[in-house]
C-alpha cells in the first residue's frame, strides 16, 4: 500500500493510494491537474483516454480527451477546458481541467492502452469540487465632515459657548457651555 499526497496552490488537494484511486478535493474556479504517467522506455510510445465516470473494460465509454502517441485527438476533446499539457514524449499524460465547477465533481479515469490482453494501466480519480468561499463586502464607513460654529457673548458676569457640529449624515448636535468668572 502506498499513498502519496499532491498539494496544487492550496485550491487543490490529491491523495493517491496505491496506483489504482486518487481523491482530489478542490475548490471551484480553480483548476486541478489529474496525474497519470506511463514508462515510454518499457512501452514506447502509447496510446491514451481519459474517461469521465467508471473506465469500462476496454477503451473509454464516457470520453473527454484522447491521445494517439504524440499528437492529442482533438476530434475527442470535448471542451477547451480539458487540457494535456504534460511532455506526451516521456509519457506523461496528466489531465488538466481549467476553471473547475461544482458540475465536474465525479470520477475520472486514465486508460493507457498497452498491446495485449488486459494489460491496460488504469488511473482512477474522485473529484469533489466545493464552491468558492463567499467574499463579503462592507460598506463603506461615511467619512463625517463637521462645521464647527462657536458663538460667544461678552457680558460681565457668566460667558456662554455655543458649538455646533453638522456631520454630513444630516445630524446636527449643539452643545452650549456656560463659563463664570
Amino acid at each position: 500500500l502506498s499513498v502519496s499526497l499532491s498539494v496544487f496552490l492550496s485550491v487543490c488537494v490529491c491523495v493517491c493510494v496505491c496506483l489504482c484511486l486518487c481523491v482530489c478535493v478542490c475548490v471551484s474556479g480553480h483548476s486541478v491537474t489529474l496525474l497519470c504517467h506511463y514508462d515510454v522506455k518499457t512501452h514506447s510510445l502509447l496510446s491514451v483516454c481519459w474517461n469521465r465516470g467508471k473506465l469500462p473494460l476496454s477503451g473509454c465509454k464516457d470520453l473527454l480527451i484522447a491521445v494517439d502517441q504524440l499528437r492529442v485527438r482533438e476530434d475527442t476533446r470535448v471542451s477547451s477546458r480539458y487540457q494535456l499539457w504534460g511532455r506526451l514524449d516521456e509519457g506523461d499524460v496528466s489531465l488538466t481541467i481549467l476553471n473547475l465547477t461544482e458540475t465536474d465533481a465525479g470520477l475520472y479515469g486514465c486508460r493507457v492502452e498497452i498491446p495485449g490482453w488486459l494489460n491496460d494501466e488504469k488511473h482512477n480519480f474522485h473529484l469533489t469540487v466545493d464552491s468558492a468561499p463567499q467574499t463579503t463586502t462592507t460598506p463603506p464607513v461615511n467619512t463625517e465632515t463637521s462645521t464647527h460654529q462657536t458663538t460667544a457673548a461678552h457680558t460681565p458676569g457668566p460667558h456662554t459657548h455655543t458649538h455646533t457640529h453638522t456631520h454630513s449624515d444630516t445630524h446636527t448636535h449643539t452643545h452650549t457651555h456656560t463659563h463664570t468668572q
